[in-house]
């Protein structure tokens, strides 16, 4: 099967649905949940607001999982997002469309490997036969510290998903299967220890503030429903993974089921969120909560405190967490990076596929250098990151719905294997979505509204793409 080519532009048609739900749920689920479980518990004013935030994230999520499955069902080609807006909005909506669903995506493959350096740097090192992790200091950029050595494992990590993604999506694929055993792995491991060790009276009370939490983080809302929507607005960053799922439709197998694989971008929504609902209980109830965050990375400091063994194993398993996503967004963004290009939206290089791994090797390498700049930018760039990333995801999604729309009434006979459950209803209720979401993150006394850095980085790529647009945008589109 990885010998066959798709029928356009020489793509192996390879991956399953199942492949296809790993690279989604891979993508989700990255490393957050260990490093950042104990901020959203601060943030939301305990274990329940978070878990409530989650629950609604995952579900505001769902009808626009179902419009990229429908979309993507019925127009199964690299780099979607790109072709369903411009059929129904034009070429500059489509162009703007998949330059900020670009931004939401590869960001977040130097995002995992800062990540990685900064699991190293907190955690390893504490180990004295490690202590020579932290035993070279490079630099300090924007007040945070970069080490040597945790620079040249994560620039490992990223060279590991460079060099799979080389080799072709089913190579791919294949990290992304791994990946996602690991990660059940270790939510399997946080339920057997919080049922061995915790008790539900360490979540309570539902709602209560807590001040000079791990990190200085004090917790701002003053109820819990101000918590629940402080933890809401952030949820779309933790989710943003599932958009990976369409970006590949152009390599699914050729027995492939479009109906089901309507439903896989959903799906990956739903076991996301209770793979974070679970995640969040189990912490929240080894220990008393307010306890549990006063420590840099509780989730693995608590677990040093109660065994060694369970600690290490879930030490490995948090450190191949980010492999997940930084794999995932790394295939999808160049996907819609060869879209772009056969829309002669770039460089016509970016069409071009490698005719014997199947992939479009200029896009594998701009992603791979910008990949390898991750390490060192400092852990203080997560958070610009994260805001900048999940504002262009979120765009990106909420346009999809508006196409989804459209198309259902200028191309009512396009096939479509998989329709939104809920029919029209349910396209309103993916647009509604996202405008709620965008909303919240760009009216200026949101609690999730965009910091000046992170307009600059955000107005910054922008920019950049109206050049590229006015450079590239008149020439033709190839098959």
């Amino acid at each position: 099967m990885a010998e066959q080519e798709a029928s356009a532009g020489g793509m192996k048609k390879e991956l399953t649905l199942f492949n296809f739900f790993t690279i989604g749920f891979g993508a989700i689920i990255g490393t957050g949940w260990v490093l950042l479980v104990g901020d959203w518990m601060v943030l939301g004013g305990g274990p329940i607001p978070a878990m409530i935030a989650f629950a609604l994230g995952s579900i505001l999520l769902v009808p626009i999982g179902m419009v990229f499955g429908e979309l993507t069902a019925a127009i199964p080609i690299s780099g979607g997002i790109i072709e369903y807006v411009e059929r129904t909005y034009g070429r500059k909506m489509g162009f703007i469309t998949g330059w900020m669903l670009l931004l939401g995506n590869a960001p977040l493959c130097p995002w995992e490997a800062i990540a990685i350096s900064k699991l190293l740097t907190t955690r390893f090192a504490k180990f004295e036969i490690l202590s020579w992790l932290t035993s070279v200091k490079l630099y300090t950029i924007l007040g945070a510290d970069v080490y040597l050595w945790p620079t040249v494992i994560a620039l490992g990590f990223a060279v590991l998903v460079i060099f799979m993604n080389l080799k072709g999506a089913g190579a791919a694929a294949k990290l992304s299967s791994f990946l996602t055993k690991a990660l059940l792995t270790g939510m399997v491991l946080a339920m057997v220890i919080s049922f061995m060790t915790g008790s539900p009276s360490h979540a309570m009370p539902v709602f209560s503030q807590v001040s000079d939490a791990a990190g200085g983080t004090s917790t701002s809302a003053t109820s819990l429903m101000s918590g629940i929507v402080a933890v809401l607005v952030m949820t779309p960053f933790f989710y943003a993974g599932f958009d990976t799922i369409p970006q590949q439709a152009e390599e699914a197998s050729e027995n492939i089921d479009w109906k089901k694989f309507g439903l896989i971008p959903a799906l990956a929504l739903l076991a996301s969120g209770a793979f974070y609902l679970i995640c969040i209980y189990s912490f929240g109830t080894i220990i008393d909560w307010h306890e549990f965050v006063m420590a840099p990375v509780p989730a693995l400091a608590v677990l040093e405190r109660i065994n060694l063994f369970f600690y290490i194993a879930m030490l490995i398993i948090a450190t191949l967490g980010p492999l997940g996503p930084m794999n995932s967004f790394f295939g999808a963004s160049t996907r819609l990076m060869l879209a772009l290009g056969r829309k002669g939206m770039l460089p016509a290089d970016f069409a071009v596929i490698d005719e014997g791994s199947g992939v479009p090797k200029k896009a594998v390498a701009v992603m791979g250098v910008l990949t390898l700049v991750g390490p060192f930018l400092g852990n203080n760039m997560l958070v610009p990151l994260t805001n900048v990333a999940a504002l262009g995801f979120v765009f990106a999604c909420t346009m999809a719905g508006f196409a989804c729309m459209k198309l259902r009434k200028t191309e009512p006979d396009l096939p479509r294997p998989y329709k939104v459950n809920g029919g029209m209803f349910g396209i309103y209720c993916a647009m509604g979505a996202g405008l709620l979401i965008i909303g919240l993150m760009v009216v200026p006394f949101s609690p999730a509204a965009l910091k000046p850095i992170e307009w600059a980085l955000t107005l910054g790529w922008l920019a950049i793409g109206f050049v590229i647009l006015a450079v590239f945008g008149k020439q033709k589109a190839t098959a």
